[in-house]
């Protein structure tokens, strides 16, 4: 298998894929620091402040206005955690953290972007988002057809500036067309929404260093979460209701995303809710059909009601 997948409910998307044996495709950031040392350097948040003219600074150094955005500079695992809103110059001191950083509050839609890049060139984009729901949860994400203009101009124009000679995949986040994040990798939980054609393509990337994939047939494509209150162990669904729900119409593929045998406090899921699984579908309506039918697997009082 080509792909560094440490996911095993995403390796159903690049085990039958051809590869030769000396290409490794990321999809995890530690892997991408190790991969990648040339151009590491992008997981300092600070850093790709500065490199868009944002006004930033370590905690240590009173920010010239208020509000801020707190977070870690570097946090290849988790990347959000202990971030906040910090709103004058007393919680400044009260929340100083040895490491965290703080930037301009930044406002508008919250996107993630996955780009093909080539030389230093972005060739291939696509564009989420999710719709927010309660605690760190998303009632689902949706995966664009259409091209975000003003993002992509930015995006491209930053790579072009930063990225001279990387060949690869790379994921933004982007707050009101401004990056907060920037990954050497791609968001492996819904690449089978990209269409046919396009592990074969990620391959020939990281491969021969080209990217060769016909795209014009993209639409819109959606990944819908099943969660469950915190505090219950769960087991997986029977294999015959899994092959149901994967067999059903507009569905593209089923994600059960724990692991049996692991205490649950164990896994890393949002505050809100443990995420039983993830569904991916060509409709809001197959996604939302199919969660139902999966969801017969488990106790109702134990599920949080999304629809």
């Amino acid at each position: 298998m080509p792909v560094l997948e440490r996911d095993p409910w995403r390796v159903q998307y690049f085990e039958t894929v051809q590869c030769p044996d000396h290409v490794a495709i990321p999809t995890d950031d530690p892997d991408c620091w190790t991969l990648f040392p040339g151009h590491r350097w992008i997981y300092d948040k600070l850093r790709v402040a500065e490199t868009q003219g944002l006004t930033a600074g370590p905690h240590g150094v009173i920010p010239p206005s208020f509000p801020v955005f707190s977070k870690p500079i570097t946090n290849l695992k988790g990347m959000g955690l202990g971030s906040r809103i910090i709103r004058s110059t007393e919680e400044m001191d009260h929340h100083y953290r040895p490491g965290h950083m703080w930037m301009p509050l930044l406002m508008g839609q919250h996107v993630s972007t996955d780009c093909a890049v080539e030389n230093g060139c972005i060739v291939w984009l696509r564009h989420a988002t999710g719709l927010p729901w309660d605690d760190g949860m998303f009632r689902y994400w949706t995966v664009h057809g259409a091209s975000f203009a003003e993002i992509a101009r930015h995006l491209a124009s930053w790579v072009e500036a930063n990225m001279a000679g990387y060949t690869g995949m790379m994921n933004f986040e982007t707050i009101g067309g401004t990056i907060i994040e920037a990954h050497l990798r791609f968001a492996d939980q819904w690449c089978d929404l990209y269409g046919e054609g396009w592990v074969e393509a990620l391959v020939r990337l990281y491969a021969e260093g080209r990217w060769v994939f016909e795209d014009a047939e993209r639409r819109d494509g959606f990944s819908m979460p099943l969660f469950a209150r915190h505090g219950h162990s769960f087991r997986h669904p029977p294999e015959a209701l899994q092959a149901e729900v994967r067999s059903a119409p507009g569905v593209r593929s089923l994600q059960i995303t724990f692991h049996e045998d692991k205490p649950p406090e164990d896994h890393a899921m949002p505050p809100g809710g443990f995420r039983l699984a993830v569904i991916n579908a060509t409709s809001l309506d197959a996604a939302r059909a199919a969660r139902r039918r999966l969801a017969t697997a488990w106790d109702p009082a134990l599920l949080l009601a999304q629809d």
